[in-house]
Parts: structure tokens; C-alpha cells; sequence
């Protein structure tokens, strides 16, 4: 079974809003990816705006035809967002005002009271909830037991392992390696709990194929990297590359 793509088109946001304009479009931007061949459209909604926008989750939610996965914190001001807009699904991740990206998984266990709130009003609405968290089997445990029905396994630092020639040999491939071990193991035991299995965070067009390998991970979050190689291939292909890849890795398996 080859994974799912869902393509996070955040930055195309980043560009607009380093201008405050109108473009790029990011509905544009969402069809392409569809006609690309794309499962599905991720966005980020985050407390500063910084690049989704509000009215971006209405239009979305309006005009993607596949599938909208919107990530955001644990916060009142988002699950008002979610249960007005209706996406398909809602993934919780961890937020720092500070932080340039996600820096790693949501800490369920710390924060059970809120996750355990937001996740059955989310549920009751009927809206399919994933908690985005690190390849850890207590982490996983306790996304369960408060009633999430995926994981997103946070590949950050598997992404950090791979960048550039450092995981080619030596220490580096070694410690690829354990990392990728252990996205396995955590795939197979949410998998065994009854979950589904998503993966994202950094991921490439040269890391993806070894975890597309894993036949527990369904669904690939993918965005900055694809964004990135679209300045010079357009989208549409960019989008296309990351499909070939992830149904290469699949096939190695």
C-alpha cells in the first residue's frame, strides 16, 4: 500500500504575507496541488497568524475537494475555529510563540486534561482528530487512551539526521538508521492499538522513501520541501516528484 500525500502549503501563505497582498493564492495553490494528484491539502493555523489566516480555512474548506487537515494548538480560540469550519480533520501539535517551526511532538501526557477536552468536542462534531507527537510508545498509549484516532509521528529529528551528506556513512548512517528503527517500532505499536499512522516534519524528496517503506505510515504530511522545489520546477511538479518518491520508497519495501 503506497502512503497518502498530503501537501502543507503554509509558506505559499509565508510569500503573501511577507507583502500582506493577495498573492500567491493559496486556493490556487490547493487546486494545483489536487490536480497533481495530492490526497489531500494541510494547512497550520497558529496563534500569530504568522501565514494561515483565518478567512484561508473558510476558503479552503470551501474549495479543497480532497481532503483539509488543518493543524493547531490545543487552544478555545482554535476549536472554535475548527467546529466553525468543519475541516476533515484536525491535527493538535505543540506551539511556541517563539519558535520558527514546530520543534518537535505534543507532550500528550502533560497536557491530558486539555487534549481529553478538545479531542471529544472535536470527536462530537465529527471531526477526525490526530495528535501530532514524538515516535514514542507512551506518547502514543496516552494519545489513545483520550480518544485521538491517529498519530502524526513527528520525523524531525530523522529529518535533521539526513540533511546533506552527514547520514551517508560513519556515526551519522548509524544514528539514521536507530531513527528510522524507531519511527518503525512506533508505526507498528499505533498501528496495533487500532490507530492510523501519519509521518511529517522536515521530510524530502531525498528522505521520504525510507520511511514510505513502512507499510503502518498511510499518510505524509509534506510541505516546506515541496514549496521550496517548486520556485524552480512549478507545483504541479513538485508535487508530482514527491508522489514518485514516496510510491518508490513503498515499492522497495
Amino acid at each position: 500500500m503506497v502512503a497518502k500525500l498530503n501537501v502543507n502549503i503554509d509558506h505559499v501563505a509565508t510569500i503573501r504575507e511577507a507583502r500582506k497582498t493577495i498573492e500567491p493564492s493559496i486556493i490556487t495553490a490547493s487546486v494545483v496541488c489536487e490536480q497533481a494528484g495530492a490526497d489531500g491539502i494541510t494547512v497550520h493555523i497558529r496563534g500569530d497568524r504568522r501565514h494561515i489566516q483565518d478567512r484561508d480555512i473558510s476558503l479552503l474548506r470551501e474549495c479543497v475537494t480532497t481532503y483539509l487537515n488543518v493543524e493547531m494548538a490545543t487552544t478555545e480560540e482554535m476549536l472554535e475555529i475548527a467546529l466553525e469550519t468543519m475541516p476533515d480533520a484536525i491535527s493538535l501539535v505543540p506551539e511556541k510563540p517563539e519558535e520558527i517551526t514546530t520543534e518537535g511532538g505534543l507532550d500528550v501526557i502533560r497536557n491530558e486534561a486539555i487534549v481529553r477536552a478538545m479531542v471529544k468536542k472535536l470527536r462530537d462534531a465529527g471531526i477526525f482528530v490526530s495528535a501530532f507527537v514524538d515516535p514514542s510508545t507512551k506518547q502514543i498509549e496516552a494519545a489513545k487512551n483520550l480518544g485521538c484516532q491517529q498519530v502524526e509521528l513527528c520525523t524531525g529529528e530523522y529529518a535533521d539526521l539526513t540533511v546533506g551528506a552527514k547520514s551517508a556513512h560513519g556515526e551519522g548512517a548509524m544514528k539514521a538508521a536507530a531513527e528510522i528503527k524507531r519511527i518503525h517500532d512506533a508505526a507498528v505499536h499505533a498501528h496495533g492499538l487500532g490507530m492510523k499512522v501519519a509521518a511529517g516534519h522536515g521530510l524530502t524528496y531525498r528522505n521520504v522513501g525510507a520511511l514510505a517503506s513502512i507499510s503502518e505510515i498511510t499518510e505524509f504530511n509534506i510541505g516546506h520541501n515541496i514549496i521550496s522545489r517548486s520556485v524552480f520546477t512549478g507545483l504541479y511538479r513538485a508535487v508530482e516528484e514527491m508522489i514518485e518518491k514516496i510510491r518508490l520508497g513503498a515499492t522497495a519495501s
